[in-house]
């Protein structure tokens, strides 16, 4: 027997909404996947600051991933999961370990940046289907990821 999910938000803004997080989830695993592989194998004189910022940041990710799926859970839906699943529903591509240290913190920048932008379009379909659980949770993502954004680009020496 299957209970009726009664929320407040129609089967289709569930769907929707989900939908959207189902990418929010997809890209924010594969950044966690990069940033957790450059960790290790980041390489240089500014090793040790750099193995520990993108440590702090992994761990973060790694948390936040489960809020995301378990919202997605709480819509009604399905989270996907395994590599396949996640690789069809991001852009963002896996990480080179063979690449410089200001090589890998340019990317995961831009990944970031990609994220963001995945986040604040989920943010708009859950504000337009009257979500604020989603938007509450994906605007506290945003600012974590703006956050490390910012941290990789200050790390490069940029603004």
């Amino acid at each position: 027997m299957t209970a009726t999910i009664d929320t407040g938000l129609s089967a289709s803004e569930r769907s929707a909404v989900a939908s959207e997080l189902t990418k929010v989830l997809a890209d924010s695993y594969a950044v966690y996947l990069k940033t957790h592989g450059y960790h290790w194998n980041v390489r240089g004189p500014e090793f040790f600051a750099l193995h520990n910022l993108l440590e702090q940041q992994y761990r973060d990710m790694w948390e936040a991933l489960d809020d995301v799926a378990e919202r997605i859970r709480a819509l009604g839906v399905l989270a996907p999961q395994g590599y396949a699943a996640f690789a069809n529903l991001t852009s963002i591509k896996d990480g080179d370990p063979e690449k410089s240290a200001p090589e890998m913190l340019n990317e995961l920048m831009r990944d970031h940046e990609t994220l963001i932008a995945t986040m604040r379009s989920g943010i708009e379909v859950a504000d337009e289907d009257g979500d604020d659980v989603t938007v509450d949770l994906l605007t506290q993502r945003l600012g974590a990821h703006e956050k490390f954004a910012w941290m990789l680009r200050s790390t490069l020496g940029g603004r």
